[in-house]
Order: structure tokens, then sequence, then C-alpha cells
């Protein structure tokens, strides 16, 4: 939803609107994720009152997901895609109402480093969050999905056993967020992105790509909304572990 009186990279709420705008919402922070606390019971059908768009996964770790227009998908580990109802749950979901400020132009084939460099330069400053869709056709895409787990195993453990998927000449969207490094501990730091194909039959966390014609949007995000879960694993668990290296290893 776009609301009139929106600076560049500032966030308003406009006296008419019912949505704020430009603000991402975490439904737990990433820390507890990495160190294996996979079930926060959290319904979609909260997450959804904060956006239309992002990504995250499910209780037990159950797979990938993105949310697109509203719609909440699921990338299961043998590369099934689901829609999923509201009512299914999850343990972290990182979601905005998506209003891009800009978009740009790929017209060629562009390799996974390049991209990256391009991504990057259209972020004026690494102190913000953003929302980044890109819509088009990749010639390559590879991503990754987890497989369902038990509580309490690390998620660093998790992914050395990720199954990965490799699709050619796809037509898709790449749905997710560029965090600041000093928000680590929220939201997994850098770009984080998952794809998911025009047809819906393929998709995951992104691991690297090669674009060949795509639109890239871009939101500014300069507010920040994060709700702390009250498991009691959560609350009774003991986060001085630094866990940077393991998110690191997890997510690439």
């Amino acid at each position: 939803m776009v609301c009139s009186g929106r600076n560049v990279i500032g966030a308003s709420m406009n006296k008419n609107c019912s949505k704020p705008e430009n603000t991402i919402y975490l439904c737990s922070p990433v820390n507890a994720l990495v160190e294996g606390i996979y079930e926060e019971n959290i319904p979609f059908s909260e997450i959804k009152k904060h956006g239309d768009f992002g990504l995250g996964t499910f209780n037990d770790l159950d797979g990938e997901m993105v949310m697109l227009d509203g719609t909440i998908y699921q990338i299961t580990a043998d590369g099934t895609v689901n829609t999923v109802s509201e009512s299914v749950l999850t343990p972290f979901a990182c979601v905005t109402f998506y209003a891009p400020l800009s978009h740009d132009i790929i017209e060629k084939e562009t390799a996974y480093e390049d991209f990256l460099g391009f991504l990057n330069k259209l972020l004026p400053s690494p102190n913000l969050f953003y929302a980044i869709r890109v819509d088009g056709v990749f010639a390559s895409v590879k991503t990754r999905s987890v497989p369902r787990q038990d509580n309490y195993r690390p998620l660093v453990e998790v992914a050395r056993e990720q199954p990965v998927f490799t699709m050619q000449d796809v037509e898709g969207t790449l749905a997710g967020f560029y965090t600041p490094a000093f928000m680590a501990s929220a939201s997994v730091p850098g770009l984080h992105l998952h794809f998911l194909s025009a047809d819906m039959q393929q998709g995951g966390h992104l691991l690297e790509c090669r674009p060949c014609s795509v639109k890239v949007g871009i939101q500014f995000l300069s507010k920040v909304e994060l709700s702390l879960p009250m498991s009691l694993d959560y609350l009774t668990w003991d986060f001085n572990r630094d866990v940077a290296g393991d998110l690191d290893k997890a997510e690439k």
C-alpha cells in the first residue's frame, strides 16, 4: 500500500492510512533460530498484520517461506512448493508492506558477484534496512531448503545436510531484505533472499543466481518492529554465545 507524504528515506504514518509505511517487522530475533529454537508457535495470521511481503521459515524448521502479495508459500526439503494458511505456525518471519521507492533493470546475463555488486550500489547507506524484490528471467538459480528438524539442533548443523536445487532458464521472483551489520542478532546481516519460480513449482533460500532480464524494486525501511517470543525455550535460553559464525555458515 502506497500512501502520500513519504520522503526518500524517512518513515511516516499518513493519517488516512491503516498500514505503517517503511517498517520491517520481525516476529522473533534470528539468533533464537540459529541456536535451534524451532517452535515459537506464532501464527501467520499475526504475521500478516505486519506485512504482505517477506521471508522466513515454519515451525520445526519445515522448509523455506516466501510471502508475495500476501500469499504465503512453503518450499519443502524435497523442493515442493505449497501455499499455506494463516493458521500455520512460524518461529521466524521477516515482513513488510511492500511499496518500492525505485525500480532498476538488468537486461543481460549477469554473473552472481556482479549482480550482488549491482544490488549493493542501489542501497545508499549500509545502516538502513531495505526490502528487495527482483522479478524476471534467470539463466540459472541455485537454492536450498532445510529439512524438518526437532528443537535444539543448531542451525549450522542442519545446514550441512540441506538439499540443494539448481534451476536453468527459469522465470521467477527473488524476495528478501538487506539488514545492517549492527542488527545481526535480530535478522540475517547483509542480503538475504528467497526465490519462487513463476509457475510456483520451485524455489528456496538463494545461494546464487545469474539474472538475464529482471526488474529490481527497492524499498527503504527506516523503522524496525521486533516482537520477542514468550515461549519457555526463549525466555530461559542463554544467548551469551556469539552465533555470528554459525549464521554466516548456515546462510551460505
